[in-house]
């Protein structure tokens, strides 16, 4: 399957994948990548990166909003080929390292498979890898504090609940947030659309993760860039509050 490359403004691009979407922040040559798929998305985003006329060689960092497979996929293949450096929330390094796991469980899943969505979505998770062991050997905490010195100059913005890690990325330069799993737009067991928290069974803490709601409306931009689901366009503190009023 091919992986749809979405240019959104100026040297950015949302990739979906086969169920989860990645980024690609562009400068020059070199490319900062946020977030990478599933194991099994490999393929799509090698060939996203060509698209943009990028490559892994030129990926100066990955960044990943949180360490479940459907985010870390490509993650530890990037850094043990090409060396490519994986920054993460210092709370999230260890979750990568996968010396414990903050996921849904199966049995949660099959208590929640009669859901519409739930089944297809369990089928597609498991074939993709989403079960798999999957660490990143060697994940590190991010260098500074504030924008990384990274194309697109990306702020981390710690997001908990969704796992204790979780983090957002902020490009205030182009109006952009890229939310993981905090904020999406839409996911295939959901029966919402917009702006919104994914389902319950799918977050560690949920009270934490919809306070961090609030942090990402004190956010400045127009562009939203989920973990799942189309790009939201709009203002991002109207966003976090409809995803809020849904979650309540």
């Amino acid at each position: 399957m091919r992986a749809d490359v979405q240019q959104v403004a100026d040297g950015t691009y949302l990739v979906h994948g086969s169920n989860t979407n990645w980024v690609i922040l562009t400068e020059g040559d070199a490319v900062t990548l946020v977030d990478t798929g599933y194991p099994g998305d490999r393929e799509q985003v090698l060939a996203s990166l060509a698209e943009v006329g990028s490559s892994p060689e030129a990926v100066a960092a990955v960044l990943i909003t949180h360490a479940h497979n459907d985010h870390l996929g490509s993650a530890e293949y990037l850094r043990a080929t090409y060396g490519t450096p994986v920054y993460l929330h210092e709370a999230e390094v260890p979750h990568a390292r996968r010396e414990f796991l903050q996921q849904v469980s199966v049995g949660t899943v099959l208590k929640n498979g009669w859901r519409p969505g739930v089944l297809p979505w369990v089928v597609h998770a498991l074939r993709s890898g989403g079960t798999t062991h999957n660490p990143v050997t060697a994940p590190e905490p991010f260098p500074t504090a504030g924008a990384l010195d990274l194309p697109g100059r990306p702020v981390p913005v710690h997001t908990p609940g969704h796992t204790d890690g979780h983090c957002a990325y902020h490009v205030p330069g182009t109006g952009v947030l890229i939310s993981g799993d905090a904020l999406v737009s839409g996911h295939p067991t959901s029966r919402i659309e917009g702006p919104q928290l994914l389902p319950d069974m799918f977050h560690h803490e949920r009270p934490r993760a919809v306070a961090s709601l609030d942090l990402l409306a004190e956010l400045e931009g127009e562009l939203l860039l989920p973990g799942h689901g189309p790009v939201h366009r709009g203002p991002v503190r109207d966003a976090a509050l409809r995803a809020r009023e849904h979650a309540l």
